[in-house]
């Protein structure tokens, strides 16, 4: 397609490379192809992907007002009546949005007379009933905790004799997940409106809630033109709006953790327990009086409707959502999802997007859409995280007891399926228990790979349906009435041995193991874990995400995954895009903002000794070469000035390096010391929730003038969303490369079926293992490259990018860097020794005074 001079709004002058990366966004969208497309992080990609993919939104409706409004009439009617039909068409078009507009542009002036006064405070008491403090108390209470008569257990209609027909025809997963999630027969639901077809949208995706609200605060920047019937909309409207470009209709979705008002259900703390303390409130068994006050219903449909529409008004983030949801009166969590059909850019986090039945369950179609992954680099580890489940010996235990206690208690009064069923579900986690608890005994390694029959070998299990069963567990929702039985229990009974002391859904997390048990054998694996603090457990991994993800690209109209660190993009088109047309895939990259002579990238393969850098497994435990390493951080720390940051590639690697440095041989100053006598020395620790006070810290030294040096870990905290601008990176070295254990059990498991996946779609043993190793090298780098990612950040910015191994200085390697990266590589001959890359740092940060 040609792409010609577009103006995409950006709201400043944009660089060249911006205005390319939105002529190739546009294109794809406008194609219907999925694009990969990295753009280093400081280049503007977020503004870049707002202003290409709203452009072409502004493109397409006026498309379709234009097919709408000038459609081809009867040539043989007289021109009146073809004018007069075109006049009808204009006008109930125009009517069909004039509502909304006027309700939005009087919400707009509202708040602009009001500032943001109305965002403080607690909602007006009118609004809602605040619940009773109060607790069901009484034997007299405790049959709500008994489960409902189970009539059916056939694979079509497994259904309580008091649960709802699924009207809406949704999968039996999907029904759970709605619940999970918590969308029940109480929640109004918004039906779709014929007056507001389902245009298109964009849905807007990224990892974490605090990298959406950096898109919003982008997004409140882009101003974009009205479309013909907008000015018609403005011509009618009795509201005068002071806005005089098109408001973004933006709609951010998260999750009940994020945006639920009500503070009993909030203070339960984790997000799980958070979940499940609002499903209990929802619960036909819970006294009206009792339940949540700021739920939707029938009662405040006007309340979710003025939620709604204040919700479009403006360009909100998460916060905003949950002030205004409090300023109303209702749940946001639910309240937002009546918004998605008039919105036209929706944000939303990962596993709101990634995961089918929750996408069924808020009502998210992607049918004609496009979808957007901002920080792709991560979204096949995301999708198997998603998908991946690890339940441990304890947990098993633990919902063992749980499940006694509650037959204790009611066991008489369960009758025919839900005795049987309860039985079995006893018998599976038995069965279970009992196999970890052998392994544990048997297995003095920290993780294996186990077989499926392994886990069932129990008395009885192979005789147990397991479709049946967990139809059952699903549709009786036995896990919530256990675990509320035994919270309540556990309150009112507290001298009960068997009440668990912990306040995670426990049985709620084992039912989602015990869901693996049911999922295709070549899909995933399950794996003996023994990790810290010899926890043992049982892990399900997702070995390909390729299906997962193929129902949004099948979906979707278009789909660009977009990050900073894209390379090396072979394993998006071979292990997520196999089965997607080469003429449907594009790809894209470009290099920095920055002046070529503002970077200075080398390898350095030999230490100032003349020590080759090679940190393999063989032989990275050296103590020559620790010692060598030492000495090169210590002149770089001499040469490059302000802040240098470290990348190790592994915690126990820094531990083990830092415990030789500090050591004093022979009466010497150690390393250590001396690395402290150039710059104040800061190390990452595992696990640390002291995070932001080491880069604080970190941040004073460098400010002050003392120097900072920061040794951290690749995939660590330190090595994605931290900024190292300016001063605080003036340069950033990588020690070693990070691979993965190859011979550990799971990634020996995901070689094979990389192998035995190339051999099915025709290729030979020998490609399949070449695959693996590509796949298995691939992962090193992306990792690599997202920490190199942390330096330069604007256009005026500077650092040095110093890659510690020989290895780096090989073609195999070096083609898997960012393209940016390979651009900046100075013609030193790095082989030629350490000596020559020193002076060529101090060259460069010369040129910089």
């Amino acid at each position: 397609m040609a792409t010609g001079v577009r103006d995409f709004r950006h709201p400043f002058q944009p660089y060249e490379i911006q205005q390319q990366l939105m002529n190739a966004v546009y294109d794809c969208v406008s194609d219907g192809k999925v694009g990969i497309f990295e753009s280093p992080t400081g280049t503007g990609k977020s503004l870049s992907l707002i202003c290409s993919t709203l452009s072409w939104l502004r493109d397409e409706q006026k498309k379709i007002s234009d097919d709408e409004l000038g459609r081809e009439d009867d040539d043989a009617e007289p021109r009146w009546i073809v004018e007069q039909a075109r006049q009808q068409r204009m006008e109930a078009f125009v009517q069909r949005r004039l509502d909304l507009e006027i309700r939005l542009a009087k919400i707009r002036e509202k708040e602009l007379q009001q500032k943001r006064g109305y965002e403080k405070g607690e909602p007006a008491a009118k609004r809602h009933k605040s619940m009773p403090d109060s607790q069901p108390q009484g034997v007299e209470d405790e049959d709500r905790f008994l489960l409902d008569d189970y009539k059916s257990d056939d694979g079509r209609n497994g259904k309580s004799s008091t649960q709802l027909e699924d009207e809406n025809g949704l999968s039996a997963a999907t029904r759970q997940l709605m619940q999970k999630l918590g969308e029940t027969a109480a929640i109004v639901r918004e039906d779709p409106d014929p007056e507001y077809p389902d245009e298109p949208k964009i849905f807007f995706c990224s990892r974490t809630h605090s990298q959406l609200t950096q898109f919003v605060n982008e997004l409140r920047r882009v101003k974009l033109p009205g479309v013909l019937w907008e000015d018609n909309v403005r011509a009618l409207s009795p509201v005068k709006d002071q806005e005089e470009q098109h408001v973004v209709k933006h709609l951010p979705l998260g999750s009940r953790k994020s945006l639920c008002i009500n503070s009993k259900v909030v203070s339960a703390g984790s997000a799980t327990a958070i979940n499940e303390r609002c499903l209990d409130l929802q619960q036909t068994s819970t006294p009206h009086e009792k339940r949540c006050s700021f739920l939707p219903n029938q009662e405040n449909q006007a309340l979710v409707n003025d939620f709604r529409d204040h919700t479009l008004a403006k360009i909100r983030d998460i916060e905003d959502l949950g002030a205004l949801g409090k300023r109303i009166g209702v749940c946001p969590y639910y309240a937002a999802r009546t918004a998605i059909r008039l919105s036209e850019i929706v944000t939303l986090p990962y596993p709101l997007l990634l995961q089918k039945s929750a996408r069924e369950a808020l009502g998210i179609s992607l049918k004609g859409h496009v979808v957007v992954v901002d920080e792709a680099h991560n979204l096949m580890d995301a999708i198997t995280n998603i998908y991946s489940v690890v339940v441990t010996q304890d947990q098993l235990h633990r919902s063992r007891n749980q499940l006694r206690l509650y037959l204790q208690k009611f066991r008489n009064k369960l009758k025919g399926k839900n005795r049987i069923y309860v039985t079995q579900v006893v018998r599976v986690i038995d069965s279970i228990a009992q196999s970890l608890d052998q392994m544990a005994l048997e297995n003095k390694g920290n993780e294996a790979l186990i077989n499926l029959s392994d886990l069932m070998g129990g008395k009885g299990v192979d005789q147990i349906n397991l479709n049946k069963l967990i139809r059952y567990l699903e549709d009786s929702k036995l896990a919530r009435k256990v675990e509320s039985y035994v919270e309540y229990a556990g309150e009112y009974a507290p001298s009960s041995s068997l009440t668990p002391t912990n306040t995670t859904p426990t049985l709620t997390h084992v039912q989602g193991f015990l869901e693996t048990l049911m999922n295709p054998v070549a899909e995933g694996r399950f794996f003996f874990e023994r990790g810290e603090s010899s926890v043992v457990a049982l892990k399900y991994i997702l070995l390909d995400p390729t299906f997962h993800f193929r129902d949004v690209v099948e979906d979707a109209r278009a789909v660009v995954l977009a990050g900073g660190t894209m390379s090396p993009m072979e394993d998006y088109i071979r292990h997520l895009f196999a089965y997607v047309a080469p003429e449907k895939l594009t790809t894209w990259s470009c290099g920095h903002i920055i002046p070529k002579e503002n970077l200075f990238v080398n390898a350095i393969a030999k230490a100032l000794d003349g020590v080759d850098l090679e940190f393999s497994f063989a032989r990275r435990d050296s103590v020559t070469l620790i010692g060598a390493l030492g000495s090169c951080l210590l002149q770089l720390a001499m040469t490059i000035p302000d802040g240098l940051v470290v990348f190790f590639p592994s915690y126990a690697y820094l531990e083990q390096a830092s415990a030789q440095w500090q050591k004093t041989v022979a009466g010497k100053e150690n390393i250590w010391t001396r690395l402290e006598g150039q710059k104040a020395v800061f190390k990452e620790s595992k696990g640390s929730s002291a995070i932001e006070d080491v880069l604080t810290q970190y941040s004073k030294a460098v400010d002050e003038g003392r120097g900072g040096l920061l040794l951290s870990v690749v995939g660590g905290k330190m090595s994605e969303g931290i900024n190292f601008s300016d001063k605080l990176g003036r340069g950033v070295a990588i020690v070693g490369l990070p691979f993965p254990n190859m011979q550990s059990a799971q990634w020996k498991a995901k070689l094979e079926y990389i192998e035995q996946s190339t051999v099915a779609r025709g290729g030979s043993r020998a490609e399949g293992k070449a695959n693996g190793r590509e796949f298995y090298e691939n992962a090193c780098m992306r990792a690599v490259n997202q920490s190199i990612g942390r330096a330069i950040r604007h256009r005026n910015d500077y650092a040095s990018i110093l890659l510690l191994d020989r290895r780096y200085s090989t073609t195999r390697i070096a083609d898997k860097l960012p393209g940016w990266i390979k651009q900046g590589f100075r013609e030193t001959d790095a082989v030629a020794g350490f000596p020559q890359i020193i002076r060529g740092l101090r060259d460069f940060f010369q040129s910089k005074i």
